[in-house]
């Protein structure tokens, strides 16, 4: 077991891993059979990522790999694909824009990015689109940037861009209100705030996502933590805390056998963190395997509940164990937490193959699982949102073994899933 530490930082809280408040555990504490728990509705969709639902909880948004797709599932029965854009900015020079896995909503305009990652591709970019009628997107602006964009956030007049040019792998911000004129206006990094942390090999401080609500931002590190930064003044990043188990010297001077492993395993692997509506309550997500078949080094990473109602010294509150997995290793049964949203009391999340789980965080100190699904020979889910509230929940997945991938629909209540499939 890791301790827990607070330390000081000046001005900043630094909070360490450690000892785990609440845990809510692997047992089935779904309602029982006579309340089965199922899907609503489902629809294909090839290249299904990310999706984000709008503000009415009637239309969703998929990345889909080579393009998006907008989708009404104002009928959680017969979800139905509005448009589905493929190729983006073919028109451009080195388009179109390829390996799109994240986009992001606010109000009317859609933001798409790619390519997701580090290869020859010529075109990176985001892409601003008007969905005031879903079915007809229409583009406004392109930002062309300077590295991949493996994700981004849309939060009114700014978009926040992971901008991981395996150097300073900064924050982007970039100003969106003239969409003809889009432009950064600041980068913030972490070696801006610890340049201790430089030596560190890039791929373990890599900026794998942005969450960003009244003036909050999390920004999950993978191994170098999770940081939470006021951009109350989007030109003016400022540093509150930290969240992570290491400091540089734990990371620094691996070789790269060692950087390979310590990026796959716990603890650390800050992959995805969102707050409640009034950030008081922060998610953060650990995506991770073992490095061997007994799981004795590593294993599927969970999701950890942390009190933030005071921004500069975040509390651990709880902790939500993965499903159990008869192969924990990158090649194995992939059960590890992926995306996932907070509403008021709920938490709404996704575990890869092993499927997608409600909880009930009426008291972050004790989250209660509600209801679980699963299909691990068929699908692989990606994120789940809430959709309609207290009505429906959506999730995207993967697909698996010839299945197709796609949007999928279920209740937002409790039940029990009759005869949930094995793991193995």
């Amino acid at each position: 077991m890791h301790r827990r530490e607070a330390l000081g930082l000046g001005a900043v809280g630094l909070l360490g891993s450690g000892v785990v408040y609440g845990v809510a555990t692997r047992s089935d504490d779904e309602s029982g059979p006579t309340n089965p728990y199922e899907p609503l509705g489902s629809v294909d969709i090839d290249g299904t990522a990310e999706v984000v639902t709008s503000d009415d909880g009637r239309t969703a948004y998929v990345a889909t790999t080579s393009g998006y797709a907008t989708v009404d599932i104002s009928d959680p029965e017969n979800p139905t694909v509005l448009a589905d854009i493929r190729d983006p900015l073919s028109d451009l020079s080195g388009g179109p824009l390829r390996d799109i896995l994240d986009v992001d909503l606010s109000g009317d305009r859609l933001l798409v990015a790619g390519p997701a990652h580090d290869h020859d591709a010529d075109l990176q970019a985001v892409l601003l689109v008007d969905v005031s009628d879903p079915a007809d997107p229409t583009r406004l602006g392109v930002f062309e940037t300077d590295s991949h964009i493996h994700n981004v956030f849309l939060d009114g007049d700014y978009a926040y861009l992971c901008g991981n040019d395996m150097a300073r792998n900064p924050l982007v911000i970039v100003d969106v209100t003239d969409p003809t004129d889009l432009r950064e206006v600041a980068r913030w990094s972490i070696l801006d705030a610890r340049p201790d942390w430089e030596p560190v090999a890039p791929i373990l401080r890599y900026l794998h996502d942005v969450w960003v609500h009244d003036g909050l931002a999390v920004l999950p590190y993978w191994d170098a933590g999770t940081w939470l930064v006021d951009v109350s003044e989007p030109t003016q990043p400022t540093l509150l805390s930290r969240i992570g188990p290491h400091e540089p010297a734990d990371l620094g001077g691996l070789a790269n056998s060692g950087v390979a492993t310590e990026q796959q395993t716990l603890p650390g692997n800050a992959h995805y963190g969102s707050t409640d509506p009034t950030n008081s309550v922060l998610a953060l997500g650990r995506e991770a395997w073992a490095v061997d078949t007994d799981g004795e080094q590593g294993g599927p990473g969970g999701i950890e509940l942390y009190d933030i109602s005071e921004s500069t010294a975040p509390q651990q509150l709880a902790a939500i164990e993965p499903p159990e997995t008869p192969d924990a290793t990158f090649d194995g049964t992939w059960t590890s937490a992926h995306n996932f949203e907070l509403s008021t009391d709920r938490l709404y999340s996704s575990w890869y193959q092993g499927g997608v789980m409600i909880h009930d965080i009426t008291d972050p100190a004790d989250p209660s699982r509600i209801a679980a699904w699963r299909d691990p020979e068929r699908l692989s889910f990606w994120t789940a949102r809430q959709a309609l509230d207290g009505e429906s929940v959506v999730a995207s997945s993967m697909g698996r073994h010839g299945s197709s991938p796609g949007l999928w629909i279920f209740p937002d209540r409790a039940g029990r899933q009759p005869d949930r499939p094995p793991l193995e």
